[in-house]
């Protein structure tokens, strides 16, 4: 009988040592799918960090080329004013000239 009870025991035992142990294990598979799954959320993250600092990049590139065109322009239509002044004033000289010059005969 005592036997039995001894044999029975450790059966229990035994038992209670798989169960532990797989318990365990899912444990352990659990926590390694939340590690995995906050891995993947910084992975993202730090993807769509460098995307948006790529972008913005991106976006500071095209408006210095858009201030620089505006530049060019600005200077360029300052340029032509002043070749028009030039001309101008070239001009008032030679009538005033033409004018002298009538006065004289």
């Amino acid at each position: 009988m005592e036997k039995k009870a001894r044999i029975k025991e450790k059966k229990g035992k035994k038992k209670r040592k798989e169960e532990r142990k797989k318990e365990r294990k899912k444990e352990r598979k659990k926590e390694r799918k939340k590690e995995r799954k906050k891995e993947r959320k910084k992975e993202r993250k730090k993807e769509r960090k460098k995307e948006r600092k790529k972008e913005r990049k991106k976006e500071r590139k095209k408006e210095r080329k858009k201030e620089r065109k505006k530049e060019r322009k600005k200077k360029k239509e300052k340029k032509k004013e002043k070749k028009k002044k030039k001309k101008r004033k070239k001009k008032k000289k030679e009538k005033m000239k033409k004018i002298e010059k009538k006065k004289q005969k």
